[in-house]
């Protein structure tokens, strides 16, 4: 069992450090790193226009009029459904540290690439103008902006490769030097897109975006939206944190951008007073799947605080309840430990898979509305996040669920903590051997 052990730890090692190392998987999960904050602030405007209080939307109507929730909606449009724009700059700009590229050429490269294959409207209303259509900038067109950041900056890169830039002489100031060496990687890229752009005008998709979303994108949002699949992730999730490796990291990489276009679809329906379409999001995974972090370990830190009989496992509960309230639990991952400790183990991958059935079921049934698209941090408490994402009915789930995370947990971890009581009795028990040898050798010596 131990090689078995062993072996099984380095080969799942081997394909953590692949996917967590890969340039392109790196570059889109710290996109969405980085784009958080802005999402989260527009997510918290879409809120404030919805409160469910009538009250609250008597006083707001008094005082801005009927349209009031247009002060709250500009916001959230600027943030959620500009949510592409976001994740093209940042993409740009890690793919560009990768390849130590300028990272404003890379950025201002996919950018380009992006609106030159993004659908432009001519409308006439008094003046000519020309317009974007917002769902084009929104999470519709993710996956459209993380291919094109990605492939724009390949084609910078394999430019650079070849040295086909402009090269100044070295009295020109670097800035105007950088400026010019770009001039061909940029038209570069803007040719092939435009190029792009012409040949899928011709089909019938009309654009990029309409292709990706229909053949890529909705499968696989279909796809991430689905329990089996959920319970899939959640499976190689704890997997990978039972053998040391940060599993949350890995498949966040690769689910994130699903789960926020199910989220966008979510805050979307919600902001136009529509039914709510997805039960799985990234609401749903944060939120009502890691109750307490990864594991769902907030019944456990319950049991080690109060339950505990082991002068360790009592200490463990003291340090990490503080960090486990707001979803942080490596002190209990790795100091009680659950890493490498097949007792503990079981339950800490059984456990997401009963909280998303149990929130799956409670939702699909009707008894806890859909989450509202609302971003709030991951670090947000538990029963406070249900109440921001599902209402007052939420919040009760997420107590629900931390009292089944407790009678889960509760069989491992007594016996967890019977088995270290006994080790700490020895250690007693040998310590006060030794004392006492020590003494009759000092007695011995007087």
């Amino acid at each position: 069992m131990e090689k078995f052990m062993q072996s099984f730890q380095t080969r799942m090692s081997k394909i953590a450090i692949k996917l967590d190392g890969n340039r392109y998987l790196s570059a889109i999960k710290n996109a969405f790193i980085a784009a958080m904050p802005i999402l989260i602030v527009g997510s918290f405007f879409i809120l404030l226009a919805n409160l469910p209080i009538p009250a609250y939307a008597g006083f707001m109507r008094g005082i801005f009029g009927t349209g009031w929730q247009r002060i709250f909606n500009i916001p959230y449009n600027i943030s959620m459904n500009l949510m592409s724009i976001y994740i093209v700059v940042e993409v740009a700009n890690e793919m560009a540290g990768s390849y130590h590229l300028n990272k404003i050429s890379a950025i201002f490269s996919a950018m380009a690439a992006f609106f030159v294959v993004t659908p432009m409207y001519t409308f006439k209303n008094g003046t000519l103008g020309i317009g974007i259509p917002m769902n084009n900038l929104s999470a519709s067109g993710l996956f459209v902006a993380m291919i094109v950041s990605i492939l724009a900056v390949e084609i910078l890169h394999f430019v650079d490769k070849h040295g086909w830039k402009i090269k100044m002489p070295d009295a020109v100031p670097t800035n105007v030097s950088e400026s010019f060496s770009s001039l061909i990687p940029l038209a570069l890229v803007v040719i092939i897109f435009n190029l792009v752009r012409i040949i899928f005008e011709q089909t019938s998709f009309g654009s990029i975006q309409s292709f990706i979303f229909t053949n890529l994108q909705t499968p696989l949002t279909i796809l991430g939206s689905s329990l089996p699949a959920t319970i899939l992730v959640l499976l190689i999730e704890g997997l990978l944190w039972s053998f040391g490796i940060h599993g949350a990291n890995v498949v966040g990489s690769v689910m994130t951008p699903i789960w926020l276009a199910l989220t966008a679809q979510n805050a979307a329906a919600f902001a136009a007073g529509k039914a709510i379409p997805n039960i799985v999001n990234y609401q749903f995974y944060n939120n009502f799947i890691k109750i307490g972090g990864s594991g769902a370990t907030f019944g456990l830190c319950l049991l080690l605080l109060f339950f505990a009989h082991s002068k360790q496992f009592k200490a463990i509960g003291r340090l990490a309840i503080g960090p486990e309230i707001f979803t942080i639990n490596e002190p209990i991952i790795f100091g009680l430990p659950i890493v490498l400790n097949p007792l503990m183990v079981i339950p800490f991958i059984l456990n997401p898979i009963i909280m998303a059935l149990v929130a799956y079921i409670s939702m699909r049934i009707g008894l806890v509305p859909l989450t509202n698209g609302v971003n709030i941090p991951w670090t947000t408490p538990p029963i406070i996040a249900g109440f921001l994402v599902s209402g007052w009915r939420g919040a009760v789930l997420n107590i629900v669920q931390i009292l089944i995370s407790v009678a889960v947990y509760l069989p491992f971890f007594k016996t967890a903590d019977k088995l270290a009581v006994d080790a700490e009795n020895k250690k007693a028990a040998e310590e006060a051997a030794k004392q006492e040898v020590v003494g009759e050798l000092k007695s011995a010596v007087n």
